[in-house]
């Protein structure tokens, strides 16, 4: 893949999730703006803190993977958009999308819709697990995408830890 391939797909990656502004900051694993606040642990060796034109809150990469994990919370109590629909949201941009798995699962006292898919971005075959979670007005998602395979298993071992840290403060 060229240089340029790999950038437009790690950029079209990252803006997976562009429910809001950033502009917030991130310290001592937590994470606070004008609309939100949540502790998030960072996924930890390996992965890097990155900026995209506040399309998410947080995100980082992992060179190694060739994956990026991503984080964003949007708020507005005025508004009840079903899991689904905000999952599918977040995958514009994804075509020939191969449905693995999708549940409802617990977290930080709600429940959370994960879908976990392979699709392309850019004729680019890609991993992705996307969850979801509304709760006290806000919408919390999460993206891990990688490449297939053992480097999407390798960062999904991060992406798992990082979710597992999740609480809204």
């Amino acid at each position: 893949m060229t240089s340029l391939a790999c950038r437009r797909s790690f950029l079209a990656a990252l803006a997976v999730a562009s429910f809001a502004c950033g502009g917030g900051t991130y310290e001592a694993g937590v994470y606070r703006d004008g609309e939100a606040r949540y502790a998030l642990a960072s996924p930890g060796e390996g992965w890097r803190a990155v900026e995209v034109d506040s399309q998410n809150d947080l995100a980082w990469r992992s060179e190694g993977a060739g994956a990026v994990i991503q984080a964003n919370a949007s708020c507005d109590p005025n508004l009840d958009i079903p899991l689904e629909a905000l999952t599918n949201h977040l995958l514009i941009g994804f075509t020939e999308r191969e449905l693995a798995s999708q549940e409802r699962r617990p977290m930080a006292g709600r429940e959370a819709l994960r879908t976990h898919l392979r699709a392309k971005l850019d004729g680019v075959p890609r991993e992705l697990v996307l969850v979801v979670l509304k709760k006290d007005g806000c919408v919390y998602d999460f993206a891990l995408v990688a490449p297939p395979g053992a480097r999407f298993a390798a960062a999904s071992e991060a992406y798992e830890r990082l979710l597992a840290s999740f609480e809204t403060r």
